[in-house]
């Protein structure tokens, strides 16, 4: 329609016909899905999220990514539940706890790097039974996943007594670690990249997550943490979700095999030293996911038994399995 016809059309059908241009205006920018993504505040999912940034991810023809910034892992789950965002990173366990509570969320693995057992250099526990009568900090809770393993492969072992001789200190990763170094500690068992930053100063590692899953019997990669979200949302929008997913593994590999991109983000790392910035490269890389199958979900079902019976149901609930539809 000309500038003209539209300046001599009646009022009445001249608001129709702008209430219809704008309407498919609104329809066609809204084609692109928008993904509200709540992610912790300092955690190492920001480092990716720049690197997307750098190399122009944020925004396709699929999707807008809106980061949300989280105060700890607890909000990002609460604003989850309230649909305040769209995805977060938590692990599959809540999941399965959430979907057997009638909640419809899903999870996709984000990485395979877990936790470590830390030691001093010259420390005397050179073996799991010496920790007894020790102290050992654990980052997080009671119902920390690695302590509960660590539990359950020492009871496996005959080595129940053992672990409950320990003093156990539970806190945030920052506050252990100082904990370590000033020796008021024994032994500490936190995250992937806490351990990595010790052992670069000639801290040892005793045991990995991946050590425990093993002496457990699991010999399969069982990713600890992924992205969460609403199946139902993601069916509907399945392109934007797909594409966003794809987008974080390419961004993955850009971060371990060029050495251009790794230092766009290196300010993030807090790295101190070049070799704490090596490991810390080495065991992010180390934790890509390269299978993720039935192979993998049914070491992850093996693992919930673990964590079900050693945390008398209060990490998993009362489900006896992972519930269906867990795993997107």
């Amino acid at each position: 329609m000309s500038k003209q016809s539209l300046l001599i059309m009646p009022a009445t059908k001249k608001i129709i016909f702008i209430c219809i241009f704008l309407s498919s205006q609104l329809t066609y920018a809204g084609e692109k899905t928008l993904i509200r993504l709540g992610v912790l505040a300092f955690g190492t999912v920001n480092w990716e999220l720049t690197a997307m940034q750098q190399s122009g991810m944020m925004e396709t023809e699929n999707y807008q990514l809106q980061v949300v910034k989280m105060a700890n892992p607890q909000a990002g789950k609460i604003a989850l539940l309230s649909g305040a965002v769209d995805m977060i990173v938590a692990d599959w366990i809540w999941v399965s706890r959430q979907r057997s509570q009638g909640k419809g969320y899903t999870f996709y693995p984000y990485s395979n790097t877990t936790g470590a057992l830390v030691v001093a250099k010259n420390s005397s526990i050179k073996q799991l039974q010496d920790l007894k009568d020790k102290k050992l900090a654990v980052a997080g809770g009671e119902l920390d996943k690695n302590s509960l393993l660590l539990q359950a492969l020492m009871q496996k072992q005959g080595q129940a007594k053992i672990f409950n001789s320990m003093e156990k200190v539970y806190g945030a990763p920052p506050l252990l670690s100082q904990q370590m170094t000033l020796q008021r500690v024994d032994a500490l068992l936190t995250y992937w990249h806490y351990a990595a930053r010790m052992e670069a100063e000639g801290y040892s590692v005793l045991m990995t997550g991946a050590d425990i899953l093993q002496g457990l019997g699991v010999q399969e990669s069982v990713p600890s943490i992924g992205y969460v979200f609403d199946r139902l949302w993601a069916d509907n929008n399945k392109a934007a979700v797909q594409a966003f997913l794809q987008n974080t593994q390419l961004t993955k590999d850009l971060l371990c095999t060029d050495k251009t991109a790794w230092q766009g983000i290196k300010s993030l790392t807090r790295a101190k030293t070049e070799e704490v910035n090596l490991l810390l490269r080495q065991k992010y890389c180390a934790g890509r996911i390269l299978s993720w199958g039935e192979k993998e979900q049914l070491a992850a079902a093996r693992v919930y038994q673990y964590l079900r019976e050693i945390s008398s149901k209060r990490l998993t609930g009362n489900a006896e399995t992972i519930q269906s539809g867990t795993f997107w």
